[in-house]
């Protein structure tokens, strides 16, 4: 028997309602701060993907220029004469550029206007379709869809 004046403390046991909503209340916010800034790293990080593939396209070009005098075209070689092959097949035997599915959010494409000019053409697809594409060329020019060209700050290039 419990001594005259001392209360008898009775164990809680469980949490109450209260505690509870809380407690999602928390996880809440903390999920609309963190899903955002999570989706924003991942679009950077397959952008930077393709920014990869890009250059990888253009050191190849570079190298086939180099050995044969002219940027690879798709059946053609350097005196305009029909010859074997596309160019992503000679670019890739010349480098191991990638294939022209960069990955399933990126494909890229280019297109030789002469033999000492060429554009290389990220385009985004699937969740990264907003994105907008992105573009080299022989001069290492690097723009976006926006227009915008490196290094300026808001030029995808630069993010």
């Amino acid at each position: 028997m419990p001594a005259r004046g001392i209360q008898r403390i009775q164990s809680r046991e469980g949490i109450t309602l209260i505690e509870l909503l809380i407690v999602v209340v928390i996880i809440g916010i903390l999920a609309a701060i963190a899903i955002p800034s999570y989706s924003s790293y991942m679009q950077r990080a397959r952008r930077s993907d393709a920014k990869t593939a890009l250059e990888q396209v253009r050191a190849a070009q570079e190298m086939w220029r180099a050995e044969k005098g002219c940027y690879a075209q798709d059946g053609v070689d350097c005196q305009g004469n029909a010859s074997a092959g596309t160019a992503v097949v000679k670019l890739q035997t010349t480098m191991g550029a990638p294939p022209t599915t960069i990955s399933i959010y990126y494909s890229w494409n280019f297109t030789v206007q002469t033999g000492t000019a060429f554009t290389a053409q990220a385009t985004p697809a699937g969740n990264q379709a907003a994105d907008g594409w992105l573009q080299i060329d022989q001069n290492g020019t690097k723009t976006d869809q926006a227009g915008l060209v490196y290094p300026d700050p808001n030029c995808k290039w630069t993010k």
